[in-house]
């Protein structure tokens, strides 16, 4: 990473340092292959044609291999996250290399091919008008299971993000998700990622602790739900890299 690197707002975060244990494969996840494509080429395209200037993509397992196969794009650096403590832990490694950022931060998983550009575009402007500390991309999905719950007061404001595990019978009704695309004040994101703690049976930093961080200090944190629900088609074995196939040949 060039020392005081000048960024270009807005800037993105994308989580790519994880092995994929479950992919039957060596290759870092991200770069498992859906139509003849690594995963993560998806997901660096749509960021930037949804208008995102800079990324920082953080890297971890067979981190050679991630660079080299993304480093001929301009737009985009590293950062490298030698122990996998949670995704709160790889934004929070990223700190030192916004030092000299203000501006907003996108946050996408390296895992999530199907994210579009132009939901990317449409959170990027409501964040601009709207300014909160936090806005959360959401989607409906009829069938649920697996995802966080995104749920809401009886006046519709986003009070938090419940795990299906941890989930009531009443919150897995819920079909509105989380699908871990986030836009997040720079300042507040890291002010929140200082608080959260590994108080959960991985002993994992988790990033959905944030916005009920943020919450808890009166920030303003916001759900958009519009995101489409193949969106929420991410690649964590093979029945979902299957998933994903399909639904890219309809694209």
């Amino acid at each position: 990473m060039p020392e005081n690197m000048e960024w270009e707002a807005p800037v993105a975060i994308i989580m790519a340092a994880g092995r994929g244990s479950r992919m039957q494969s060596e290759l870092p996840k991200v770069l498992v292959s859906a139509q003849g494509r690594p995963l993560i080429d998806y997901v660096l395209d749509s960021a930037i044609e949804g208008g995102i200037r800079s990324v920082i993509v953080v890297v971890g397992y067979e981190a050679n291999r991630v660079r080299e196969h993304v480093q001929a794009r301009p737009q985009v650096s590293f950062v490298e996250q030698t122990e996998q403590l949670g995704t709160g832990h790889a934004i929070a490694v990223c700190e030192e290399a916004l030092s000299d950022y203000e501006g907003p931060v996108m946050i996408l998983a390296g895992d999530s091919p199907m994210i579009r550009s132009e939901s990317l575009k449409e959170l990027l402007t409501h964040f601009q008008r709207e300014k909160p500390a936090c806005l959360l991309g959401t989607a409906y999905k009829q069938n649920p299971t697996g995802l966080g719950r995104i749920v809401r007061d009886r006046e519709g404001n986003f009070i938090g993000i419940v795990e299906e595990k941890d989930a009531t019978d009443e919150q897995r009704a819920i079909q509105e998700v989380n699908l871990s695309t986030y836009v997040f004040s720079k300042q507040k994101l890291f002010e929140a990622l200082q608080q959260i703690r590994p108080n959960n049976a991985q002993g994992e930093y988790y990033l959905t602790d944030c916005p009920r961080l943020l919450l808890n200090r009166d920030e303003k944190v916001l759900a958009l739900p519009i995101l489409h629900p193949s969106e929420a088609l991410s690649v964590n074995n093979l029945d979902e890299l299957a998933a994903v196939e399909q639904a890219l040949q309809h694209e």
